[in-house]
């Protein structure tokens, strides 16, 4: 752990409906919400009612019943999330990027130029609110963690430094739900147990949180709820893997569901990895119950695939297998696709028709080959006429999203 604080995390405002007001004064002081069918986002007055991200409109409009909603700018949420880092970045060349609009930064380089790490921090929103007219708030702190922790706290468009000496005096009062890593489900799973703030949860044995919540999570939690966290901000990330999912309500466990979800969430996947010219041999697939437990299943190929329809149908494989070991589960609320074992796309080996088992899952085969023909012909006509342009039919003819594909690819940005 470092000797000062110089570990900022810097997150902008409601960044969505905070970019809809600034496009928009008349929206200013208003309750509205990014979204439509379900609410992407919301500004600060729809929060005060219950209103939250995630919500389908139709729950928002009773909880709020003068909401407006607006259909979103995302090229715009793009420009003004990478101006809001280029700010940082004028301060410190160390700046960690974890998603549109929020960056950790390490000061501790740069307080000579720019003074104590507070001073920074300050500069920073102002320049912020100055040059972009959007609100943001920072935490600084001696750990990662606890940076994240004190931006939560500073919301909304606030300033919070914790001095080192007065972490756990900090952080040990706070609700156990503002925790990185500490999701709904978790936090529900803590409140049974009547481990509410972190300081509880601290003071919790650790052979309780293992058995609780499990070895790994248990064990991590434990760990950053007495501020143990060694993780430095790092400026670059090797893509491990790339991954998308898709939260279904409750929809019915049947292939008239699934297929059409898995092909579409594999679009979203690979289109990315052939944009970097990257292909990968793990196709892992995680699917939620209605009871909200969540199972994953994954298969490993011997050479890396970066064509939809070779995923998508090995993702498909995977999750009638799930299907078939649980017989009881009808219902699923979310699937997810993620690619792993990630490198670069090398040139494809052509393959002999052999007879094999896996033979149409292997990229050098004359079907995979067309198939990832296809796919790079699609992504010319979507880089030119826009991603609706072009699609695959079982994805055109069940169309019924209603998060924009621009909305998750912003989301998605890191790969």
């Amino acid at each position: 752990m470092a000797a000062s604080a110089t570990i900022l995390h810097a997150d902008l405002d409601s960044f969505y409906a905070s970019v809809e007001q600034l496009l928009n004064p008349e929206l200013r002081g208003k309750a509205m919400a990014v979204g439509g069918g379900v609410v992407l986002a919301a500004s600060y007055e729809a929060k005060a009612f219950g209103v939250r991200g995630g919500m389908s409109g139709r729950k928002a409009r009773e909880l709020c019943p003068h909401l407006l909603f607006v259909p979103g700018h995302f090229d715009q949420y793009q420009r003004l999330g990478d101006a809001a880092i280029a700010v940082m970045r004028d301060y410190t060349p160390v700046v960690e990027r974890i998603s549109i609009d929020e960056a950790f930064a390490d000061v501790a380089g740069c307080t000579h130029l720019f003074g104590p790490p507070e001073q920074i921090a300050q500069t920073i929103r102002r320049r912020i609110r100055n040059e972009l007219g959007l609100p943001i708030s920072v935490g600084v702190a001696r750990t990662k963690h606890l940076a994240k922790v004190a931006s939560q706290v500073a919301k909304p468009d606030g300033l919070v430094v914790v001095l080192p000496g007065t972490e756990l005096e900090f952080l040990h009062d706070l609700p156990v739900g503002l925790m990185w890593g500490v999701g709904p489900v978790t936090e529900a799973r803590l409140r049974n147990e009547g481990i509410v703030t972190i300081g509880q949860l601290a003071n919790t044995p650790g052979k309780s949180l293992r058995g609780l919540l499990g070895e790994a999570v248990g064990d991590k939690l434990c760990d950053l709820a007495w501020d143990r966290d060694t993780r430095a901000v790092q400026t670059r990330h090797g893509a491990r893997s790339a991954g998308a999912q898709s939260a279904l309500g409750r929809r019915p466990a049947t292939e008239q569901v699934y297929k059409p979800t898995l092909r579409h969430l594999a679009d979203r996947v690979t289109t990315r990895l052939r944009a970097k010219s990257l292909a990968g041999r793990t196709i892992t697939v995680r699917i939620r119950f209605a009871d909200m437990r969540a199972i994953t299943r994954s298969s490993t190929l011997d050479a890396p695939v970066s064509a939809t329809a070779i995923v998508a149908e090995i993702a498909e494989e995977l999750v009638c297998a799930a299907l078939a070991e649980h017989p009881h589960e009808r219902i699923i609320t979310l699937l997810a696709v993620s690619v792993s074992h990630i490198g670069p796309q090398s040139h494809i080996q052509l393959e002999l028709p052999l007879g094999l088992v896996d033979e149409k899952h292997r990229p050098g085969t004359r079907q995979s080959l067309a198939r990832w023909s296809a796919d790079c012909a699609m992504d010319k006509a979507r880089a030119r006429f826009g991603r609706d342009a072009i699609g695959y039919a079982i994805n055109q003819l069940n169309k019924r999203q209603s998060v924009p594909d621009a909305f998750r690819e912003l989301a998605e940005k890191s790969l």
